[in-house]
């Protein structure tokens, strides 16, 4: 089963000073924070922010490619956390043919906020993401601030893309 989430926002968590998706269910009772490179926070905030740039990006040329071919992003998927590795999948239409796609989950939610389509995360990653568990009840931007802030590496496990 699948959980409809968004993106709540973009953080930097304080220990490691990499950015963090902050993804929240459209109930407001699950978190997921991902850790995402640099260059893929970029491409998030480019979008949340609606800077436009004067060549496209990468997303971008995603997004024009797609839409040139006449495929339709119906959902991404943030399928699989496996060996503290987050994994994502690409739901793609064209000619009523549906197929998914591999994809990192940066990559995946950059492209679904350039083609605005839902987000979802599969509930067995919510359930086995300990931080997911841990944060599922701090609310609020300040609070939740102050929860990472407190992490040490050992509650943060190896979370990466």
């Amino acid at each position: 089963m699948e959980v409809e989430m968004k993106i709540r926002g973009l953080m930097m968590d304080p220990v490691t000073n990499m950015p963090i998706v902050v993804l929240k269910d459209t109930q407001g009772t699950a978190i997921l924070p991902i850790w995402v490179g640099i260059y893929e926070a970029n491409a998030i905030a480019l979008e949340i922010e609606k800077v436009q740039t004067p060549r496209p990006m990468t997303h971008d040329l995603l997004k024009n490619l797609l839409l040139g071919l006449e495929v339709s992003v119906q959902k991404v998927v943030v399928s699989e956390l496996k060996d503290d590795t987050f994994y994502a999948l690409i739901w793609m239409e064209r000619e009523g043919r549906l197929l998914s796609m591999d994809s990192r989950p940066s990559d995946a939610l950059a492209l679904a906020l350039r083609l605005d389509c839902p987000i979802f995360v599969d509930d067995e990653v919510l359930k086995n993401s300990k931080v997911a568990t841990a944060v599922s009840e701090k609310t609020t931007n300040e609070e939740l601030r102050k929860w990472l802030e407190g992490l040490n590496d050992e509650d943060l496990g190896r979370y990466k893309m």
